[in-house]
């Protein structure tokens, strides 16, 4: 764990002036107010048409990215199966602000990789090591050779090798598909990071349409579906269509229990709570809500590009689950977030901290309330069924510094940093399984189903 968050502690003060809240809650509702994105694609496919340009697909390639290596996989089936041009891209990987936790991302992504993998039809072994960065070298060096038509092969096998840690299949690939000089894959690497930026996006395992970013191989249902409305693709289900959210029929009667860790300013917290809550609810699994203070409440940077894609990608998400009023947003990073959490315990005593949770998120992500205005707060904690009257006499104590620095310690313990993560434990307290993310719900549903089942 980096030194700056293992000295991390209670609160931060990331207060913005009211102007400053005001615009950012204004210009992220207006970049993501519905039907923006529909005419986006529309104007950016006219303009290919006006142009005589085919379907281009361009796709940044890691080669110590787990995800990438998933993404890698999927590019043969997306190339036969859709009339597009396939452009690659080596990168090195997101440095700086947009590498917030290196020691825990790594190994965050050969973890989720391995668990995925399975239910795209794609393959990553499990409990893998870090990739030895010499084999990494070797490997672009590879990729920097192939070309275009041999890339998809290319990136799978060698990312292969790389994975298995195989020097003697990684030379035999060398001598197959050649070798770049380390300046020439240097500057392939140099190329597809002055891309990377242009395009306003900073990781591997990317695929770009149209003006698009598509993020890993679970935002693959997104692009397919833009494809087949262009009419591009034979017939059939989608290759990499997202898992549904399955709650089964098997009751866990109190013998499993959900924790989520969740901030009240996490986009993709807002968009999957309720379903999370309700998941759990159903079969009678026990929800165990942990609070965490927003990243940038402590101490992880966010970049403008990587703010605006979470945000973007969060709306993109939220509309395929029918959640139109998604991102109606107002801003509640800073003193909002400890005045709610500073009633959380007082909720916890009516049995109503879920709700509060609920509540807040509703507010500022789907109805635009301004919880920094007294009024606001006031909505928020009627809204959970509880009495204003009685959260003005507790509101605003420090008590709950303490609980969610503990959360965010336990979740950087089993190795995940962002929210929403679920972790599923059994009657005895133990791990079946963490994810991250709100796009991991469906895994956390098979895991509920699949742990009843053997019960």
């Amino acid at each position: 764990m980096s030194e700056q968050f293992r000295e991390q502690g209670g609160a931060a003060t990331m207060d913005p002036s009211p102007l400053a809240r005001w615009l950012t809650s204004r210009v992220i509702t207006t970049l993501n107010r519905p039907g923006r994105l529909e005419k986006a694609q529309q104007k950016a496919e006219r303009e290919r048409v006006k142009r005589g340009q085919p379907h281009v697909l361009e796709y940044f390639h890691q080669v110590d990215d787990a995800w990438s290596h998933l993404a890698a996989q999927a590019l043969a089936p997306l190339l036969q199966r859709y009339d597009v041009v396939l452009v690659p891209h080596l990168v090195s990987g997101p440095t700086g602000a947009n590498l917030p936790e290196p020691d825990l991302l790594p190994a965050q992504t050969r973890y989720d990789a391995a668990l995925v993998a399975p239910h795209y039809g794609l393959d990553y072994p499990p409990d893998t090591p870090a990739p030895e960065p010499a084999r990494c070298r070797r490997a672009e060096q590879i990729l920097a050779a192939v070309s275009v038509d041999q890339f998809p092969e290319a990136a799978v096998a060698v990312g292969q090798a790389v994975i298995a840690g195989d020097d003697g299949a990684l030379e035999a690939l060398a001598s197959r598909f050649g070798t770049a000089s380390v300046t020439a894959t240097q500057h392939a690497l140099e190329r597809g990071k002055a891309r990377c930026a242009e395009i306003k996006h900073f990781a591997g395992a990317t695929f770009y349409y149209g003006g698009q970013r598509y993020w890993g191989v679970d935002r693959l249902y997104h692009l397919e579906q833009r494809w087949r409305s262009l009419g591009l693709g034979t017939a059939g289900e989608l290759l990499f269509p997202r898992p549904p959210i399955d709650a089964g029929s098997y009751k866990a009667n109190g013998s499993l229990t959900l924790e989520v860790y969740a901030s009240l300013r996490s986009p993709f917290t807002a968009v999957i709570f309720d379903k999370a809550v309700e998941l759990a609810v159903r079969p009678g699994v026990r929800v165990d809500l942990r609070p965490v203070l927003p990243m940038v409440m402590r101490g992880v940077s966010l970049t403008k590009e990587k703010g605006l894609y979470f945000f973007s990608d969060a709306t993109r998400e939220a509309r395929a689950l029918g959640l139109e009023d998604f991102c109606h947003f107002a801003d509640p990073i800073g003193e909002p977030v400890r005045r709610c959490y500073s009633l959380f315990s007082w909720a916890q005593g009516q049995g109503k901290r879920v709700a509060l949770m609920s509540a807040f998120l509703n507010a500022a992500f789907y109805r635009g309330i301004n919880t920094n205005r007294e009024s606001g707060l006031r909505y928020v904690v009627e809204e959970a069924g509880l009495s204003w009257r009685e959260a003005q006499a507790v509101i605003d104590n420090d008590d709950w510094q303490e609980e969610v620095e503990a959360n965010r310690q336990a979740m950087y313990g089993f190795g995940s940093w962002g929210v929403p993560t679920f972790r599923l434990l059994d009657a005895r307290g133990n791990t079946v399984v963490w994810a991250w993310g709100q796009d991991r719900l469906w895994l956390i549903a098979r895991e509920i189903q699949r742990v009843l089942v053997q019960a």
